[in-house]
């Protein structure tokens, strides 16, 4: 539901920023983390925009709040916003590719942390994460960032 004009300011998605954090040795292998709150499991790190803060700006802190390392963005991937992807409810999401620097410790809201190999199948991943690292290799193979999603209907 969107809000009437001069009823009050309107109702929108959430912003959110992921990024997929490459192994500052083995480019390979990206960074996930074990989620403290729910959806419980794996995920790329990531989290919501502040008010007063750019998308960049948020990408960089939530990844030092969460893993402990200080990145380098190098791409945006793509925008994700299928309203279906947070079971949360509508987020819409910038996924930057970046590159890590220190050690990755899980920290705030995650409790674990790991190195996965984006080919891996294992560990399943919560939200459309799967599909952001299927990106991800497309984009380390061609160079191509993500192509957008068919439309669909609203509603």
């Amino acid at each position: 539901m969107t809000c009437l004009e001069g009823s009050g300011p309107p109702v929108t998605p959430r912003v959110a920023v992921d990024l997929v954090i490459r192994h500052p040795a083995q480019p390979g292998r990206v960074l996930v983390i074990e989620r403290r709150n729910p959806p419980h499991g794996w995920a790329l790190p990531g989290g919501f925009v502040d008010v007063g803060e750019s998308a960049e700006h948020a990408a960089v802190r939530e990844a030092r709040e969460e893993t402990g390392l200080e990145v380098e963005l190098e791409v945006l991937l793509g925008v994700y916003s299928d309203p279906e992807r947070d079971p949360r409810g509508h987020t819409v999401s910038a996924v930057y590719i970046a590159r890590g620097r220190g050690e990755a410790k899980a920290a705030d809201d995650a409790t674990d942390c790991a190195w996965l190999d984006p080919e891996d199948p294992d560990p399943v991943l919560v939200f459309d994460h799967r599909r952001i690292l299927d990106d991800y290799r497309r984009w380390r193979l061609t160079g191509e960032t993500a192509a957008p999603r068919p439309v669909r209907k609203a509603g």
